[in-house]
């Protein structure tokens, strides 16, 4: 908290603070500076200068802060550098928000969707409503580290980058307002996890995404035991969960949300399809998108999601309306097809997306496949086993690695570049 007063009294005049701080731990001080200064966090989609200037624009009296900008105005005081060993607990930095008494409807943060399905937009969060949300959060992750843990104090490891809403959730919100103390890193490969874990006592929190839990079971790591490994951003299959529960000793927990809702229900992903809503939260579903409300909403929000009510506390997802496609009369789901693909023997990341078409003509799907190994050839044959003619690639295309951002997502936007270039290098 010396640190955060600190860099408060040095922050300009300004209203909105860009926090584009890469560590966690300076990211966790520019974020209570800005509260105590009565200033907005900006969370950029990215910290690409595009991204980054086209959200300056929108807020009049908006300024940069980075992992520099924060060493600047600590030096000479006697600090941990950013990356070092994790902080020393979540308490100290809870109790010091509380007693700045951050007014209940003050704007803490302004998210951005990530622009994977269209222009990224601005989703305003209260800081009242970020404190009711992360005490769902909280509960549901203490919930099951309890038969092992009891009451101990969790600390979060995450694999995640904090200026995105589920990064943001898991590793800032969390020890800030739930007692979880977190590692400052963001590790990236298996050994970088394994260290990171080996860092913090236990009981360990591992927050990450099924595109790093594919690469850290495969990987044959060894790993220290985790209590609670949660995973957003994309739908986890049951086999990848159940793999994950053994390969870390750990309960696997899937978190279902969005920018616009922040998380609204979980799921033991290894043992169970459908989501437990949180208490209170209620869904009105359509046949292209549902509407949600809950306790920390100001007013309902719709979702793209297709829901189905399968018991008043439980839903079922079906999909996103624009995943939905049409081919010969049929309709399947882009992501039901990238999840056969995916589980063809070899292949160690893929995605069945739906090219632009010229005028008239038929669009197809087409995938781009990482499978060292593997030929097209050898995959479509076993591909044609589980997915109907009409829907099997073409092309599919064997690639070093897919264009993910940090959060694992692929853009439409990126999808197109990616493919076009390795179609005019085999050419």
């Amino acid at each position: 908290m010396a640190d955060v007063e600190r860099l408060a009294a040095a922050l300009p005049s300004g209203t909105h603070l860009v926090n584009l701080c890469e560590h966690r731990d300076p990211f966790l001080i520019a974020y209570c500076a800005a509260l105590l200064r009565g200033h907005t966090n900006l969370l950029p989609p990215s910290r690409a200068p595009e991204a980054v200037s086209d959200v300056e624009a929108c807020f009049a009296g908006s300024y940069r802060c980075d992992d520099a900008s924060v060493e600047r105005a600590l030096e000479p005081a006697s600090r941990r550098r950013p990356g070092g060993s994790a902080p020393s607990g979540g308490t100290a930095w809870g109790r010091g928000i509380a007693s700045a008494r951050v007014p209940s409807r003050h704007v803490a943060e302004i998210a951005f969707t990530s622009g994977s399905t269209g222009t990224p937009r601005a989703h305003v969060k209260r800081w009242g409503q970020l404190l009711r949300s992360t005490r769902f959060n909280a509960a549901r992750i203490l919930e099951c580290l309890a038969p092992r843990s009891g009451a101990a104090r969790p600390w979060v490891v995450a694999t995640v980058p904090p200026q995105h809403m589920y990064g943001t959730e898991t590793s800032i919100l969390l020890p800030l307002l739930a007692d979880m103390a977190v590692h400052s890193a963001r590790p990236l490969f298996p050994a970088d996890v394994a260290a990171a874990l080996a860092e913090v006592p236990a009981p360990r929190v591992l927050v990450t995404t099924p595109v790093h839990l594919r690469a850290l079971v495969a990987s044959g790591q060894r790993f220290p035991e985790v209590g609670v490994v949660v995973s957003a951003t994309a739908p986890l299959d049951a086999p990848l969960a159940q793999a994950v529960e053994h390969a870390l000793g750990a309960t696997m927990l899937e978190m279902f949300g969005s920018t616009e809702t922040c998380v609204i229900g979980t799921r033991l992903t290894a043992h169970e399809s459908s989501w437990l809503a949180y208490p209170g939260v209620t869904l009105a579903p359509g046949p292209e998108c549902t509407e949600v409300d809950a306790p920390w909403l100001d007013a309902p929000t719709t979702l793209q999601d297709v829901i189905e009510l399968v018991a008043p506390d439980r839903f079922a997802v079906r999909g996103r309306h624009t995943d939905m496609i049409e081919v010969a009369g049929k309709r399947a789901s882009l992501a039901e097809l990238t999840r056969r693909l995916l589980a063809v023997a070899g292949v160690q990341d893929a995605v069945v997306f739906q090219p632009e078409a010229e005028a008239g003509a038929v669009r197809r799907v087409a995938a781009l496949v990482v499978a060292p190994g593997l030929s097209a050839e050898a995959i479509c044959a076993r591909l044609s086993q589980a997915v109907d003619s009409a829907f099997m690639p073409r092309p599919l295309l064997l690639v070093p690695g897919l264009p993910r951002n940090e959060l694992g997502k692929l853009s439409r936007a990126e999808l197109a570049r990616f493919t076009a270039a390795h179609l005019a290098r085999q050419s």
